[in-house]
């Protein structure tokens, strides 16, 4: 995720976002097939060629999707909320195919078939290099004279005030992550360890409860998206900052459940699945509600000349974020699962409604970037 930085300053200063992301996937390639060489020294050759690629490929694949909107267009959180579910579809899929692959065959073989689905990938990306040509290019060599000279010029007021208010929303960021990628550790070893299986006589695999928070984000993304462009075009309040507080208040609940798991535990020496699904549940809501906005955000608040850089730095903080998660995680062995839980949730909560309080402050310093906004698609379809 550090990586991501020197990936968005090489968009930006270089190369542009479309060459950085291609360079990014042939970094991959290379990576995933040199994993497919049972040595050690391939193992950590494949995973410095994979932390380079995904340094240039993930920052400036985000800031490309923003890129495909107009400025006021009301459907560009919608549009990256449909690559947030891709993104989940291939994370779904691939715990059951390439995991497969691994644990049946051997795990290289599992790293060589990543490999060849991300050379398909890239094939599919530039083949479709007829919809992109106006996106994710160089601004320092644009035909147009204005993106040139605007490239050069210093930041002015309007821009700098956007990056404070980007950068304080960065804290949510860490604090949401933090929260969130519980999932990965402390969660899922307390379904495995702690948690009652059992379902009509047959044990649910531990493993698939991690398969919970894919299922829901590709179920709920477009209603909870369409939900909040419907609330925007009404007038009420649905700014990208709003929205991120309002996510990390129901990440936050949803840890209550948790803590109810955890209670139970403590009674009867094991807890519900159910507790589980909810938790997994709330926790995608929440997801949904603050991190593909986050990064339409950044798309809308960041500098033309700086939009990859942000990018970068955002997913820098969601790296922090996942080393806190695993900070809190290892205290449960210390504090337990129950006092976790619940302080978890209680931050978030407070945190939320903390930042709630200078809301309107913080809205001020993005000077009315998201006032104004409209489906440009039905105006397009009128001309």
């Amino acid at each position: 995720y550090i990586m991501s930085i020197p990936g968005g300053i090489l968009a930006d200063k270089f190369l542009g976002q479309k060459k950085s992301v291609i360079l990014g996937a042939i970094l991959l390639v290379i990576g995933h097939s040199v994993l497919a060489i049972e040595a050690m020294w391939a193992f950590y050759t494949g995973l410095g060629f994979i932390i380079l690629g995904v340094g240039c490929l993930k920052p400036n694949i985000s800031t490309m999707v923003g890129g495909l909107y107009k400025k006021g267009d009301v459907r560009r959180d919608k549009g990256f909320t449909i690559f947030y579910i891709g993104i989940n579809i291939g994370a779904f899929l691939s715990g059951l195919v390439v995991g497969y692959v691994g644990e049946v065959h051997g795990w290289h073989y599992g790293f060589g078939l990543a490999g060849i689905l991300m050379v398909l990938g890239l094939i599919q990306f530039l083949a479709g290099q007829k919809y992109l040509v106006h996106v994710g290019n160089y601004l320092g060599k644009s035909d147009k004279k204005e993106d040139r000279e605007a490239y050069k010029k210093p930041l002015n007021k309007v821009e700098k005030d956007r990056i404070i208010v980007l950068l304080i929303s960065f804290l949510l960021i860490i604090a949401f992550f933090a929260a969130f990628e519980q999932a990965g550790g402390l969660m899922n070893i307390y379904a495995r360890e702690k948690t009652n299986r059992m379902l009509m006589g047959w044990q649910v695999p531990a493993t698939w409860f991690q398969s919970l928070n894919s299922f829901f984000i590709i179920t709920l993304g477009v209603g909870i998206a369409a939900y909040w462009a419907k609330r925007k075009l009404k007038g009420s309040e649905a700014s990208s900052l709003y929205k991120m507080i309002i996510g990390l208040g129901i990440t936050g609940i949803g840890f209550l459940f948790m803590s109810a798991a955890a209670s139970e535990y403590d009674n009867t020496g094991a807890s519900a699945m159910y507790w589980l699904v909810l938790a997994y549940l709330f926790h995608t809501i929440g997801e949904l509600c603050l991190s593909p906005v986050s990064l339409s955000f950044v798309t809308k608040l960041a500098p033309a000349k700086y939009a990859s850089i942000m990018m970068g730095i955002y997913f820098a903080t969601t790296g922090l974020g996942n080393k806190a998660a695993g900070l809190l995680g290892e205290s449960s062995s210390i504090f337990g699962e129950f006092k976790v839980f619940t302080g978890i949730a209680i931050f978030c909560v407070a945190f939320a409604l903390l930042v709630f309080v200078f809301f309107k402050k913080l809205k001020a310093l993005t000077h009315g970037a998201e006032d104004n906004e409209t489906d440009l698609s039905a105006i397009q379809a009128e001309n």
